[in-house]
């Protein structure tokens, strides 16, 4: 026989293996898409509940800076900016009055857009020596504990910040 005229052999039943391989590729793929998905929306929403409270904190260091120059002008007895948060008659003097900053930063409901507590507690810290106790340490120089608080939005907040600083003038 000559190479010209070769007979091919009749070809075998072909039984459909490779569709199956292929659909269960396809069905793979498809699970971890729909994985990926998942995924990034949660990675979407924890980033958006970071960026609400970056902003809540970003707003109550904001009443805090505020507060502080509002503080300033009281003590100054100058004349308060527009945009300060308290006034003179809003700085607490009494040191026997207990406050706890955590406790009222959670009595504060999500509806507060911002909220200033001022305590001046130079009168309040004790002394290094014996003979100094109970007395200020620097009566020229008042100590303030100032607790802010803040919201992230002003209306349909989610995340709430507070801030308790320490001010001297």
């Amino acid at each position: 026989m000559n190479a010209r005229t070769r007979i091919r052999p009749m070809p075998r039943r072909q039984r459909g293996a490779v569709l199956y391989v292929a659909l269960i590729m396809l069905i793979l793929l498809a699970l971890i898409g729909i994985a990926g998905m998942q995924v990034a929306g949660m990675q979407e929403k924890m980033a958006s509940n970071y960026f609400a409270t970056n902003v809540a904190f970003q707003n109550a260091e904001g009443v805090t800076r505020r507060s502080e120059r509002a503080v300033e002008a009281v003590a100054n007895r100058t004349t308060l900016a527009s945009d300060a948060p308290l006034v003179g008659t809003d700085i607490q003097d009494n040191c026997d009055i207990a406050f706890d900053p955590v406790a009222w930063t959670r009595a504060r409901p999500l509806t507060t857009r911002e909220a200033v507590n001022v305590r001046r507690i130079d009168t309040c810290v004790i002394g290094g020596g014996s003979l100094s106790m109970g007395k200020p340490l620097d009566p020229v120089t008042p100590i303030y504990q100032i607790t802010t608080f803040a919201t992230d939005t002003p209306t349909d907040s989610s995340s709430t910040a507070s801030v308790d600083s320490i001010f001297k003038l």
